[in-house]
């Protein structure tokens, strides 16, 4: 698979390291060129520097030849603007989107858009360790 991942923070570093692992192609974006460092030594993808929620950056990370998107850098804004420039310009069949607040994160699904919340999975897993 042809996979961009926008953020280069916890979530999108290890995602990016696993994903190379299993041979899919690569492409990281983020804003500051210094959240690289955090990729495997291993790591053979693409980087990109600058703003996914701009049209030209995602052209330029190959956007327009990617299977999935995904998006999970800190900011909600940021994610579903991005999600939503790869899944409706550039109609990436797959876009997955981290949104932190959980009653956003219906409404952008109800958009088409696929998005988890650490903060609905974390409730749920302490639910489920609790009950179990």
């Amino acid at each position: 698979m042809n996979v961009v991942i926008m953020g280069c923070g916890r979530v999108g570093s290890r995602l990016a390291t696993i994903m190379d692992a299993e041979g899919h192609r690569l492409t990281v974006v983020d804003v500051n060129p210094a959240a690289f460092s955090r990729l495997s030594s291993s790591y053979g993808g693409e980087t990109v520097v600058g703003d996914a929620t701009d049209e030209d950056v995602q052209r330029e990370a190959g956007v327009v030849d990617a299977d999935v998107f995904v998006a999970v850098t800190q900011g909600d804004n940021r994610n579903i603007m991005a999600s939503q420039v790869a899944k409706h310009l550039f109609q990436v069949d797959k876009v997955v989107c981290r949104i932190y607040d959980p009653i956003r994160q219906e409404v952008f699904r109800d958009l088409g858009l696929r998005t988890f919340s650490p903060t609905t999975v974390l409730t749920q897993m302490i639910h489920d360790t609790i009950e179990g």
